[in-house]
């Protein structure tokens, strides 16, 4: 299937059945799996053989998704998670550790910044964050000699920034890290940060993979083309044999191409378990089958809506990274010249009382917390998701107190522009 293009991998990817085999994706909703002996289980648990023992750390389903969210990002192996944010807490802990340090952009989503920030920082890992537009001399100041990783989001939730990808890749490179990216916004359709020097991808398959609100989920997907090896001494989880594992050394048993991912399986969904359901990852793939019909209808939706809000007497601004115009627009044609996303942020000249009321006359849009739905959706993020940061940390982020996002679904762009017509009659 590798050869094939992304629309067909969406739609086909990931499994083949054979002569007789279910044509759907079978869920396997089992906990365990039977074998005749003990030595065959023996050398599932030595990782000396290929199978399935307990879905808590693997599970035949949730393989073929996530071999499906691998091809579509150009990598060597990839694993699901249980949401978001266990896939982006496992793709850094699995290389830092305590006393570890990491860069990070400062405009990432804000349970993100919350996980690095407050969680992870009581972990002993500390995090530099830097803004997504600073110089290069600027990003190679906030290194030290314990980083173990650089992370961004390709497109940030929900300020809206676009990344740059190989400037940032070039940074982590120098200091011998790999650079993760949460590509959840952009999804593969639009963007595949891999052919562009990421080394690690990241997604809350929760939004536009799935694509309905059906199932939370995450994934992780290894580039494959890291050398661990090459910087030995920062990755000894890596490099050096894991007493868990009678002695293993992942890189050296499964190479650049499976050794990260088999580490994560390995030892953090073993023991945090943060595992995605067999029946969410059947969700979840029926969600991929139409991801790339879905993504051009969102990003022409957005685009609309983006046009409409940014000549409107009562808006402050509009931050849509597809719009001619935008801080971002350039950047965003680099790495994304098909679409970008189908979210829209936007400001209010009456200030926070004016966005809330917004909200409260919307009849198409429901207020929830989510995004990168098939229904269009809004949220007051300093009210919500972005709740636990004070005002300079809001102000790092890219946020301000009358900031509203707007998920554009797939509804028609002309109801969705009279919806929001009406409800910014009835703002102050």
């Amino acid at each position: 299937m590798s050869d094939y293009r992304i629309e067909t991998q969406c739609v086909q990817g990931g499994y083949t059945p054979g002569n007789g085999e279910p044509r759907q994706i079978p869920i396997i909703q089992s906990t365990t799996f039977k074998y005749a002996t003990s030595e065959d289980m023996g050398k599932l648990f030595d990782l000396e053989a290929s199978g399935y023992f307990y879905t808590r750390l693997q599970n035949p389903t949730n393989d073929a998704v996530a071999a499906k969210i691998a091809a579509l990002e150009g990598g060597s192996a990839a694993m699901l998670t249980s949401s978001g944010q266990a896939a982006n807490f496992y793709a850094i802990f699995n290389i830092a550790n305590c006393g570890d340090h990491v860069v990070a952009s400062s405009t990432i989503y804000g349970g993100t910044y919350n996980l690095f920030h407050v969680t992870m920082r009581k972990m002993g890992i500390e995090f530099t964050f830097v803004e997504p537009d600073c110089t290069e001399e600027e990003l190679e100041a906030a290194f030290r000699p314990n980083t173990k990783a650089v992370f961004g989001e390709t497109i940030a939730n929900p300020a809206l920034t676009v990344l740059d990808i190989e400037k940032f890749a070039k940074a982590a490179h120098a200091h011998g890290v790999p650079l993760v990216i949460d590509n959840t916004f952009a999804t593969p359709v639009n963007c595949r940060p891999m052919e562009w020097g990421c080394d690690i991808v990241t997604h809350s398959t929760t939004k536009y993979m799935d694509g309905h609100g059906a199932a939370v989920g995450g994934a992780i997907v290894d580039s494959g083309k890291f050398d661990w090896f090459a910087h030995a001494d920062k990755f000894p989880g890596l490099t050096t044999p894991d007493d868990s594992y009678h002695g293993i050394t992942y890189a050296e048993k499964f190479g650049l191409g499976g050794a990260f991912i088999t580490k994560c399986t390995a030892q953090l969904m073993r023991d945090f378990g943060s595992i995605q359901s067999p029946q969410n990852a059947f969700y979840l793939n029926l969600g991929l089958e139409s991801l790339h019909v879905r993504m051009p209808r969102h990003c022409e939706n957005g685009l609309a809506v983006a046009r409409y809000l940014k000549g409107h007497p009562k808006i402050s601004f509009v931050t849509y990274p597809g719009l001619e115009g935008d801080k971002y627009y350039d950047i965003a044609q680099k790495y994304m010249p098909n679409g970008t996303c189908g979210v829209v942020s936007f400001g209010f000249k009456g200030g926070r009382s004016a966005a809330e009321t917004f909200m409260k006359h919307l009849k198409l849009a429901a207020i929830e917390t989510h995004v990168a739905d098939a229904r269009t959706c809004c949220l007051h993020p300093a009210s919500a998701t972005h709740r636990q940061m004070n005002d300079e940390e809001l102000a790092a982020a890219g946020i301000t107190p009358d900031l509203v996002r707007l998920s554009c679904g797939l509804e028609n762009k002309e109801d969705l522009i009279e919806d929001i017509a009406q409800a910014l009659e009835e703002a102050d």
